[in-house]
């Protein structure tokens, strides 16, 4: 089996920007710059002869090639508890139809619909362990936080190795954007 993803890459000086953010949360587990991305579509584990239709099925996708703008942080809650920290992605036509494309073309070929509703963003931290003011106190300093626009020529296929200190990501095929 293997799990997989469709995510935008980010590159090097975007994720060096966004590694001088980590720190000063106790009990917050960073993700590694390495990790970082924008998740398009999660598919989870699915049998090879699967993710070859996965692959034929995403390089039929056209889309055009766009800016993607990061602003400012934000977090996810479940249960009333602040679960992880991450950075926020404007919304844009262009960043919507090319994951909903994504979405319709997993659809197309079996996979059931994401139940979730497309909220971009590139997680910084789980902070299920961290205290509440520490993270609303970070929040505050960093809201500010925008990094230069980001070139988006193609999305990834992803395969996700689960480790004991964190996920090790491969990127496995890139799509380019015309």
């Amino acid at each position: 089996m293997l799990r997989l993803f469709v995510a935008l890459a980010l590159p090097s000086l975007v994720k060096a920007q966004l590694s001088a953010l980590a720190g000063g949360i106790p009990g917050a587990r960073w993700v590694p710059p390495e990790n970082y991305h924008l998740t398009l579509r999660f598919i989870g584990e699915i049998e090879p002869w699967r993710a070859e239709e996965v692959d034929q099925a995403l390089a039929n996708i056209r889309a055009p090639r766009f800016e993607l703008a990061l602003a400012g942080l934000g977090t996810f809650e479940k249960a009333g508890r602040i679960q992880s920290l991450h950075v926020t992605a404007e919304r844009s036509e262009a960043l919507s139809r090319l994951q909903g494309k994504v979405e319709t073309a997993l659809q197309r070929i079996g996979l059931e619909p994401e139940r979730r509703r497309f909220a971009p963003h590139v997680t910084l931290a789980r902070t299920d362990r961290a205290e509440t003011h520490k993270l609303v106190s970070f929040l505050q300093t960093h809201a500010l936080f925008r990094p230069p626009p980001v070139p988006v020529e193609h999305f990834t296929l992803f395969s996700s190795h689960l480790g004991k200190e964190a996920a090790h990501y491969v990127p496995e095929v890139e799509y380019e954007l015309a």
